[in-house]
């Protein structure tokens, strides 16, 4: 013990040591009579202010900080040699920014500039600029808003006949409430909505100009009377003249598909190209040689016909649509005038759609090497991939996978090595329809369901056992919104079975919770999922990330054997002295019947470019009843491994404070799941990122004989794990390599017999014991 307490004292002087020496090297590239800029800070006496947003507005802020305290970046720089002007320090760090009095100035009218924006027309933007010893600058703003400037009232004159035609009175009358605050953000928010309504009404050469606010101010100077403006159209190009006259609503009068990027033009009167051609009513496909895609297909994803006037909404949701079908790597939608005019007098537009093709068949292979704690592998993976199968937008995937691993558990003279094989194929169909009975073009307003179909066959090999699983589904996917995205499946099949299995290896697992993990069963299923998700992975910022799972399974089988009265038998391929009771079978195996519902919450909260939180949160349950004293193995909640407690290796952890003997096989698993992580994540060098995270949950059993295994509410508090850790990761911009050192602080199946049996903490001189910490690689971010 006290090896170790000297070994942490040293690593602690150590940090210590750096810290101070790094607090003194901050001015180095400071110049002479110059100050490194250390602190801003904003102080607003109005609570509607956000500050956050006002810090968009200031000209000079200080160097980035990582771990809260720490100018990481800043040091990087000051590494580097006098004698150079550039560098590989100079480049990847960050230069001290320098304090300059006129850029304070000019945050100072940025500020006044914002508040006014708001409606505070009387606020007082003051700072205070403290200069320290060291040469390090303070700069501290303060501003009072004072009173607000309110809207005494609001009234819309509408000067173009054909806008007050179409424009409900009412949406406009009570637009902007009176006595609200006088904010141009909000102005300009309002006047956006108004345009687009009536861009969606046939207004297609409306412009944002025409419509206009006018503020008179002479009641009094807290007090404004506002006028929205809707002006006519101007259709002299002299900005001193003026030619008005009413707008026009345009209706659309033929569409042109030109689905080859050889093919891309423009008719000069919108009639036939001078290359192969193909009509179905107004809908006009212009291609070269052989047309790749059916007209349906293109027609079903046009939403811009789906009414009589030109709409920028369906414009929008043509793009979607194009755009959720993975056939294009280009699209282009834009509208001609033809300078006639439809039946009503209407001016029309012909709307020419340019498509260029993605490459229709593609494949791949990958090979990944797996190494943690004993547990060494190597995968292979073959795919195959056919866009547009059937000239119908059908995407076909074949996936060939071939895996082996050698795993060992317990130890001394009870080691076991075992060594696995697996191998599979999975094969995927993706309709661009709905294969249902329904009209689906109102049913679903933003895009049209996929018919997603899938089928595929594992086998895996063991010293103990062998199985087999045979799987199909049968759903629909579809998107509500931009960030919402709907998947159902109306089946889910899974047959699973046994055979070969060793007698010794059933010895081993000494109870039948375990036991009944390794029989013949069959899953037929229907299931739900939800998934909110604002996060771009094309960039840093911040995200929310939501998903609902719901599955019930075995409900319709159950009815129905109830209802036919059928037999019930009783079978298990494990040993005879394992039988649980009579069930109802399905294609000859017992069938499974539970619900099973499951959310899990994520939350990305950036602090800089550099600095990043972000939190996850997981609660799931499955109930067995019916047909099932338990659910099947693969159905159930486990926890640890590279996306979950990371101080625990996949499966080890629970369930509740059960803990795993030598001889016993890691691959615990059980009915409920809780589990909260947090993680701080910080940019190094270059491409590499570090972190830091806490994990804390464990998983628990309904119904288990093994001692501490069960879900009880005045004790699961007590048998929350928890671990804590750090990380390493490097984005290759299209995946990130991520390694993570997770370690124990509290093991609900951990009993210190040296403090008088206490439960639970690891002891601090024990931390960095092997049974204690855990290596985990994962590709992407662990939420």
């Amino acid at each position: 013990m006290g090896r170790n307490y000297k070994y942490f004292s040293f690593i602690s002087a150590v940090i210590i040591s750096v810290f101070l020496f790094v607090s003194c090297q901050q001015t180095r590239y400071v110049p002479a009579n110059s100050f490194l800029l250390k602190r801003t800070k904003i102080s607003v006496d109005e609570k509607t202010i956000n500050k956050k947003e006002m810090k968009l507005y200031m000209k000079q802020k200080p160097n980035a900080k990582i771990l809260g305290f720490w100018k990481f970046h800043l040091w990087l720089y000051n590494l580097s040699p006098k004698d150079k002007e550039t560098g590989w320090l100079k480049r990847i760090g960050e230069a001290p920014v320098i304090y300059n009095a006129d850029l304070t100035v000019k945050t100072r009218e940025e500020f006044l500039k914002y508040m006014q924006n708001r409606g505070f027309y009387r606020a007082n933007v003051r700072d205070t600029v403290i200069l320290k010893k060291k040469r390090k600058a303070e700069v501290y703003y303060m501003i009072q808003a004072n009173q607000p400037t309110l809207i005494h009232s609001f009234q819309t004159t509408i000067l173009d006949d054909s806008v007050r035609a179409v424009l409900p009175k009412d949406s406009v009358k009570n637009l902007i409430p009176e006595a609200s605050r006088f904010d141009t953000d909000v102005l300009a928010g309002k006047s956006k909505n108004v345009i687009r309504y009536l861009q969606n009404q046939g207004f297609y050469k409306l412009d944002k100009s025409e419509i206009y606010f006018e503020a008179d101010t002479f009641t009094t100077k807290q007090k404004v009377d506002l006028k929205m403006i809707i002006d006519k159209e101007n259709l002299s190009t002299d900005p001193n003249v003026e030619k008005m006259k009413d707008h026009e609503r345009y209706t659309i009068r033929n569409f042109y598909y030109y689905t080859d990027q050889q093919t891309r033009g423009i008719m000069k009167d919108s009639t036939m190209a001078p290359m192969d051609t193909f009509k179905v009513d107004n809908h006009f496909f212009i291609y070269k040689g052989t047309m790749r895609f059916k007209p349906s297909l293109l027609i079903n994803s046009n939403h811009i016909a789906d009414q009589k006037y030109y709409s920028v909404g369906l414009v929008e949701k043509t793009y979607n649509e194009l755009f959720l079908l993975r056939l294009f790597k280009a699209i282009n939608i834009r509208f001609v005038e033809t300078n006639k005019t439809d039946s009503l007098g209407n001016p029309t537009l012909d709307c020419i759609i340019n498509l260029s093709p993605s490459k229709r068949q593609a494949y791949t292979v990958s090979f990944e090497g797996t190494n943690s704690l004993g547990k060494f592998g190597v995968a292979g993976n073959l795919g195959y991939q056919h866009k547009n199968l059937f000239k119908g937008g059908e995407i076909f995937d074949v996936n060939l996978i071939g895996a082996t691993e050698k795993q060992s558990y317990g130890h001394g003279d009870s080691l076991n090595v075992i060594h696995s094989f697996e191998t599979g194929i999975d094969t995927k169909l993706t309709l661009p329809i709905f294969l249902a009975p329904l009209k689906t073009r109102k049913l679903f307003q933003y895009s049209t369901p996929q018919t997603l179909t899938d089928l595929s066959y594992n086998y895996q090999k063991r010293p103990d056992y062998t199985r087999t699983i045979l799987s199909a589904s049968l759903g629909y996917q579809w998107k509500s919104s931009e960030y919402a995205t709907h998947r159902f499946n109306i089946l889910d099949l899974n047959m699973v079975r046994m055979f070969s299995y060793k007698k010794e290896f059933i010895s081993r697992i000494e109870n039948l919770y375990i036991k009944s993990s390794y029989t013949d069963h069959s899953i037929s299923s229907w299931n739900y999922s939800y998934t909110l998700n604002t996060q771009n992975i094309q960039k840093r910022s911040e995200y929310k990330f939501l998903k609902l799972n719901f599955e019930t399974a075995g409900n319709l089988l159950y009815g129905l054997n109830k209802l036919l009265n059928r037999a019930k038998y009783i079978s298990d391929t494990l040993s005879s002295d394992t039988l649980v009771g009579p069930k109802y079978h399905f294609l000859g195996t017992p069938f499974a019947q539970y619900f099973k519902t499951d959310v899990e919450y994520r939350k990305g909260i950036l602090i800089n470019r550099y600095n990043m939180f972000a939190l996850r949160g997981f609660a799931g349950i499955v109930i067995p009843y019916g047909n099932s004293d338990q659910v099947p193995f693969e159905r159930k909640y486990f926890t640890g491994g590279a996306n979950g407690i990371r101080a625990w290796s996949v499966r080890t952890l629970g369930p509740g404070s059960y803990r795993l003997s030598p001889n016993e096989f890691p691959n615990q698993s059980g009915d409920i799941k809780l589990e909260a992580n947090a993680e701080y994540r910080f940019a190094m060098i270059e491409n590499f990122e570090g972190a830091f995270f806490v994990d804390m949950g464990n998983i628990w059993s309904l119904r288990d004989n093994r001692p501490g295994t069960e879900f009880k509410l005045n004790n699961f508090y007590k048998e929350i794990a928890v671990g804590t850790g750090m990380g390493i990761r490097y984005d290759f911009s299209y995946v990130i390599l991520r390694v993570d050192l997770g370690i124990k602080l509290y093991d609900p199946s951990f009993v210190d017999s040296s403090l008088t049996n206490v439960r639970g903490w690891i002891p601090f001189n024990s931390l960095l014991k092997k049974d204690n910490y855990n290596i985990a690689f994962g590709i992407g971010y662990p939420f």
